[in-house]
């Protein structure tokens, strides 16, 4: 985890999930606490990552910067030909 912590909340998760959270807590010697609090983490991070690359999708779509036929032809005949080897 980077930096300080600020802010703290309770969350509920069914006791299944509790338990393999306890489980990794203890096989990496952490806390249950930085255990989720670094998956929080790690999902946050993913989630904007993800969205800002809808975004320029978005914005290259708008601006209507798209693949061309022979281009799409080409990506897919380059996997059909890896997958028939």
């Amino acid at each position: 985890m980077k930096g300080p912590l600020t802010a703290a909340f309770t969350i509920r998760v069914p006791d299944e999930v509790a338990d393999r959270l306890n489980q990794l807590a203890q096989k990496h010697d952490r806390s249950r606490s930085y255990m989720a609090a670094q998956a929080i983490e790690d999902f946050v991070s993913f989630e904007e990552w993800q969205v800002a690359e809808m975004e320029a999708g978005i914005a290259e779509a708008d601006r209507g910067e798209f693949a061309s036929d022979d281009d799409v032809a080409r990506v897919i005949g380059k996997y059909v030909k890896a997958a028939s080897r």
